[in-house]
C-alpha cells in the first residue's frame, strides 16, 4: 500500500510540473493536494465551477485534511491557463462534455488509491459532474456533496438562450472579489453542462444515486432552484441517506458559495454541513427527526453525539437546524 501511496503522489507532483509547463494565469489556478502520508478512511475529490479553479475548495479542503481525509482538488481540463482571453481570442474550454467525464473518471481511479471510501463534490458545473458519478458509478462513490449544481438556469429565457446562441459572454460579476478564473467564455462551452444536467435529471428518475447532500441558497440568482429540489426528491426515492439544505435569504449568500473570498461570509456553514454529512449515516427522514428536536429545544449536545462533531461545529448545525427547519422550503422535501 505505501508503494501505491507514494506512485499516486508521484503523479500529484507531475501534474504540478505540467501546470508549471502549460503556464497558469495565477496561482490560485493550480490545482490544490491535501495529502496524508498514508491512506485515509476517506478520500475527497471536489471540482470546481464553470471558469473558475481550485482555489474555490481551499477552506473546505483544509478543513477536511485537518479533519483526517485526503483530499483532491484538480484544475479542469481548458482553465486556469494563461492569456489575453477576450471576444476575439476566447478561453480554451473544451466543448464536449466527454472531456470533462473522462477527467473525471481518471481523477476517480487516483482518489481510490488514496483512501478506503470515495467522497466526489462540486460547484454549480462542478456539482453537475459530481451528480453524474453519484448515478453513474454510485457503487464506487461513498458521499456526493452538491454545491448549488447547475441543473438549469434561474429564467427559462437564460436556458433558452444557451441551447441556440453562439456568442461570447462576459460574467457581469467579472471583476468581483475572489475571481481568479475566466472573465467571460463562448456560449457552447456552457451549452454541454446545460445538456449533461438534463441527462442527470431524466436518469435520477429511474437509478439509484450515492447519497447526495444538496446545499443550495434563497440568494442565487444563477440557477433553477425548483430544478435542485426536484432533483433531489428523485433521488431521495431511493436514496434515503440524502440530505437537503438551503440557506435563507437574509445570509445573502450567492452561488459562488465556497469561500468569504467570494461570495459567502459564512463560508464555516458550508463546511460544517459537508463534515456533518461525510461522518453520518442518518437518513433524510432521521436528519428532518433531529432537527424538530433540536427546534423544541434539545440540547446541541446531542446531535453532537449522533453526527460525531466538535462543539463548534454542532452548535452551528444545530442553530442552522433551528433557523431552516420550520421553513416551508424544506417541509416540501419530501419523497411521498
Amino acid at each position: 500500500m505505501r508503494v501505491t501511496i507514494q506512485k499516486t503522489i508521484d503523479i500529484l507532483e507531475q501534474v504540478h510540473q505540467l501546470e508549471s509547463e502549460v503556464g497558469l494565469k495565477n496561482a490560485a489556478c493550480r490545482s490544490q493536494f491535501y495529502i496524508h502520508p498514508q491512506t485515509t478512511s476517506k478520500v475527497c475529490l471536489f471540482l470546481h465551477g464553470f471558469t473558475a479553479a481550485p482555489y474555490q475548495f481551499e477552506p473546505l479542503g483544509k478543513a477536511l485534511f485537518n479533519q483526517g481525509y485526503n483530499v483532491l482538488v484538480p484544475l479542469q481540463p481548458g482553465h486556469g491557463r494563461a492569456g489575453d482571453w477576450n471576444r476575439q481570442t476566447p478561453p480554451p474550454l473544451p466543448t464536449d462534455i466527454e472531456t470533462y467525464q473522462k477527467f473525471v473518471l481518471e481523477w476517480l481511479q487516483i482518489a481510490k488509491t488514496l483512501g478506503e471510501q470515495v467522497v466526489v463534490g462540486g460547484l454549480s458545473t462542478g456539482g453537475t459532474l459530481a451528480a453524474w458519478l453519484a448515478l453513474e458509478h454510485s457503487q464506487q462513490i461513498e458521499r456526493a456533496l452538491l454545491f448549488t449544481p447547475y441543473l438549469g438556469s434561474r429564467y427559462l429565457l437564460s436556458d433558452l438562450l444557451i441551447k441556440i446562441l453562439p456568442i461570447y459572454f462576459e460574467w457581469f460579476n467579472k471583476d468581483a472579489s475572489g475571481n481568479f478564473g475566466y472573465q467571460g467564455f463562448r456560449i457552447p462551452a456552457l451549452r454541454i453542462f446545460q445538456e449533461l444536467a438534463e441527462k442527470v435529471l431524466e436518469q435520477a428518475q429511474s437509478d439509484m444515486s450515492a447519497p447526495i447532500l444538496m446545499v443550495c441558497s434563497e440568494s442565487d440568482r444563477a440557477v433553477s432552484r425548483s430544478k435542485q429540489q426536484d432533483f433531489f426528491k428523485m433521488v431521495l426515492q431511493q436514496q434515503p441517506k440524502s440530505w437537503y439544505y438551503c440557506f435563507d435569504d437574509s445570509l445573502d449568500i450567492e452561488h459562488r458559495m465556497m469561500t468569504k473570498l467570494e461570495d459567502n461570509d459564512y463560508e464555516e456553514l458550508v463546511i460544517t454541513l459537508a463534515k456533518a454529512f461525510i461522518g453520518s449515516d442518518l437518513t433524510w427522514q432521521q436528519f428532518q427527526n433531529m432537527a424538530t428536536r433540536i427546534v423544541k429545544g434539545e440540547a446541541y449536545e446531542q446531535i453532537q453525539q449522533e453526527l460525531n462533531l466538535d462543539s463548534q461545529a454542532s452548535q452551528q448545525l444545530s442553530a442552522m437546524m433551528t433557523e431552516r427547519f420550520g421553513c416551508e422550503d424544506l417541509k416540501c422535501i419530501n419523497p411521498h
